[in-house]
Parts: C-alpha cells; sequence; structure tokens
C-alpha cells in the first residue's frame, strides 16, 4: 500500500484544525483535503520553539522489554537450559507483564532464539543458499536442546517459535502470488516441524497463554476455518485477557486476506467485548478492530464508529500509562491516516476516529514516545527493519511534534507557548 508523505500527513493535521480541533461530519464523505504546504500549515516557527514537553526516548515499558529479552539470551548462550524453563514458567503463570503490558516470558523465549533467528536473517540477507551452515546450524543447536528436554513445554515452544520465525524470514512478507515458490515450501516446512513440536502439550490443561499464542502463531500454516481460528483466539484471550495484542491479532485474522470475513470480523469484535467488558468495558471491539481498520478499508467502512469511540476511552480508563496514551494518539492521528483517500465509504469513519486524537493529547499526554510515534507511521508493522533507531526515533518526534502543535495552533497563533504536565497541557506567553 502506498503511504502518504510527511506533508500529506501535515494537510490531514491541517484539515482537522480547519474543523475547529473537531470535524464537524456531514452524511457524506467531505472531499479529499488540499494538500497544504507545512510552512502555510504553522506559524514561522519550529514545533520545539513553541512545545515543551519531556520525550522519552527509554520509557520504563522499554527498558524492562529489553531487560527481559537480555536475560533469556544470556541463559541461552550460558545453556542455562533448566534455569531458562522455570523463568518462562514462572512468568506465564503468572501472567507477569512489563509496565506497557508486554508478557514476560514471551520476551524471555524471544531472548532465547534471538541469535539463532538473527543468524537466519542475517545468512538470508547475505545471499546464502539453502542447507548453509549459517542457515541451520543454530536452529539444529536447539533442536539438540529440545531432544534432551523432551517433556519441557517451554523449551519446546523456545524452539517451535524459532522455526516460525525462520519461516517467516524464508517467506517475507510479501503478497502471496510474488513470494518464490521454494520460499514457501520453505516457510510451510518450518511451520509444520513447529506444530510438531507443540503437538504433544495441551496448552488449556497448562493454562499456558504462552503455549496458546504460540499456536495461534502457527494459524498461517495450516487449514484453518473461520470458526477454528476464531475459537484458537478466543481460548488465548480468555486465558489472558489483558493481553490486548492477541485481540488486535485475532481482528487481523478475522479478515478475508486471511481467514475470516468482514461479518466474522464483526461478530468477533462484539464478542470479544462481551467476554472481556469487566476488563475492558468496550474496549475489547476497539481492541480487535485496532489493526484491521487500519489495514483494510473495507473493514474501516464497517466499524461501528461509536462503540470503537467508547472502547478509546474505557481503554484509557484501564490502562492510562504514557506507553497506551501514545499508542492510541498516533494510531488516531497518524496510522489511519495511512489509508486515508483511499475509499470514500471508509474515509468518513477515519475521520471520525482521528478526532480522538484531540482529546487524548490534550487531556492524557504528558510525555512524548518518539519509538511509538515512529512505529504508527509504518502502520505498526512488526516485520518493518529498523536501520538507524535514532533515526528512526528522530523522524517519530518531528512528526508527533507537528501534529501537536497543529492541535495547538490557535494558542501558538496568539503568542503561548505550550507546556506539558502531569495536570495538562499550560499555556504561557513567550
Amino acid at each position: 500500500m502506498l503511504k502518504p508523505s510527511r506533508q500529506a500527513r501535515n494537510a490531514f493535521s491541517q484539515m482537522i484544525h480547519t474543523f475547529g480541533g473537531r470535524l464537524s461530519i456531514a452524511s457524506k464523505a467531505p472531499p479529499a483535503p488540499r494538500a497544504v504546504p507545512v510552512a502555510d500549515a504553522l506559524p514561522k516557527t519550529r514545533p520545539e520553539d513553541s512545545l515543551s514537553i519531556p520525550v522519552t526516548d527509554h520509557s520504563a515499558d522499554d527498558i524492562a522489554c529489553r531487560t527481559a529479552q537480555a536475560q533469556g539470551q544470556f541463559l541461552a548462550r550460558q545453556e542455562r537450559w533448566d534455569e531458562l524453563s522455570k523463568e518462562i514458567a514462572a512468568a506465564d503463570s503468572s501472567r507477569d507483564k512489563t509496565p506497557g503490558g508486554m508478557p514476560v516470558a514471551d520476551l524471555l523465549a524471544y531472548g532465547a532464539r534471538a541469535d539463532v533467528v538473527n543468524a537466519v536473517e542475517h545468512a538470508l540477507s547475505d545471499g546464502h543458499e539453502a542447507g548453509a551452515r549459517p542457515l541451520i546450524d543454530g536452529i539444529m543447536e536447539l533442536e539438540a536442546v529440545r531432544q534432551s528436554h523432551r517433556d519441557d513445554p517451554y523449551l519446546a515452544a523456545v524452539v517451535a517459535l524459532a522455526h516460525v520465525d525462520i519461516g517467516w524470514a524464508w517467506r517475507g512478507t510479501g503478497w502471496e502470488t510474488i513470494v518464490p515458490s521454494a520460499n514457501r515450501r520453505r516457510c510451510a516446512a518450518h511451520f509444520d516441524r513447529a506444530s510438531a513440536l507443540l503437538a504433544p502439550f495441551d496448552n488449556t490443561q497448562l493454562d499456558s497463554p504462552m503455549l496458546a499464542a504460540a499456536a495461534c502463531a502457527l494459524l498461517h500454516g495450516n487449514s484453518n476455518t473461520t470458526m477454528q481460528v476464531a475459537n484458537s483466539y478466543e481460548s488465548l484471550i480468555d486465558m489472558d485477557p489483558l493481553d490486548n495484542r492477541h485481540m488486535r491479532a485475532l481482528g487481523n485474522h478475522m479478515l478475508p486476506r486471511w481467514f475470516g470475513s468482514y461479518p466474522a470480523l464483526e461478530l468477533e469484535a462484539r464478542r470479544t467485548a462481551s467476554r472481556t467488558e469487566d476488563i475492558w468495558g468496550a474496549g475489547g471491539y476497539t481492541w480487535v478492530y485496532f489493526d484491521a481498520i487500519a489495514n483494510d478499508e473495507q473493514a474501516c467502512a464497517q466499524v461501528d464508529v461509536d462503540f470503537f469511540l467508547d472502547g478509546l476511552r474505557d481503554i484509557v480508563e484501564t490502562r492510562p500509562t504514557q506507553e497506551t496514551i501514545n499508542l492510541l494518539a498516533s494510531y488516531c492521528a497518524v496510522a489511519l491516516c495511512n489509508g486515508l483517500g483511499l475509499s470514500e465509504q471508509a474515509d468518513l469513519p477515519r475521520l471520525q476516529i482521528a478526532e480522538a486524537a484531540d482529546w487524548l493529547i490534550r487531556d492524557h499526554l504528558h510525555e512524548l514516545h518518539p519509538m511509538i510515534w515512529a512505529h504508527a507511521a509504518d502502520g505498526f508493522d512488526n516485520n518493518t527493519r529498523i536501520t538507524s533507531p535514532s533515526r528512526f526515533a528522530a523522524r517519530g518526534r518531528a512528526d508527533a511534534l507537528q501534529i501537536i502543535a497543529d492541535l495547538f495552533r490557535d494558542e501558538i497563533t496568539r503568542g503561548h507557548k505550550v507546556t506539558f504536565t502531569t495536570d495538562g497541557p499550560q499555556l504561557s506567553l513567550f
């Protein structure tokens, strides 16, 4: 999908301002916005000159994620497999999360297989042929570990997930029709092996969200009906309803391009909201549609906007962390813009949901997480390759400051500086 330039995204922000920060939605979708040069969209100053907001390059969640991954990597490198298994099991059983909601068990498992997967990715990028030692040495070593711990479900999951990651490395992220048949076969072989490794273990009996998530990760490599996929995710979500990633993945897999249909997407969003209402309120509906409407025009055209917006507010009430606020604000202000103009029927819901960026930023934002905003520009694509984290973060920071400055355009043009505090934005004259 072609993505708009930063100039086009700024034009979208300018359109929000044109309607007073709160778009007046007519009975039909408005015309496509006129591209407004950045120089005309804001006063003749840099956003940084008019805004004061703490920038968190390394949040508590970032630190916790890196710490857990490093621990898993360290234990694997030291071949302390029994200790690794015990730590994963303990984190999985207690549903241990980072401040941003990432499962610690998954992070430990990721760290434990990271060296092997990274070696394969580098070997493929260097053009190694199938069967080359760099492509098989690491996974064979992991298989040997699994062989000596045949009854350990958590080490089996580490090896299975390594196969899944390597399968995706072979396949890539292109459409099925453009992936070479040899690459598809190698991907399928790794998925088949991962399925065989997990087959002896019952994730429901073990009450293991990690194993259930691993089983859902294998859905791409198998022939499944819509109901089978929905049921698999239902079990996973019920095991760990606080992990919104599972609901987002369900919504993505309910799209017709995977295993579902548009009616199935709506049904599962409402069913998930009903089952998780005591935790998320209406947020379950929003999480299921979150990535689906950002990536699919027809899904966006059918979403119940009022239900979705109610869910946004309930998510903020349930998890009012700055990680969550940055995620939701960047989603509304940036990620949804990627599809603006592709479908008249989808544009109206996009614009209605985009309005939420105003209250999210004004009422709840008090620190900026640039990496989240940078990922929003790429549609939160987990496969995005980041060659320079510093440049990636700088892009996110620039996008966020531009959007925030535009929301406060009236105040800034009157000569005010906007300072973000935990009590909300404060205005002061230059």
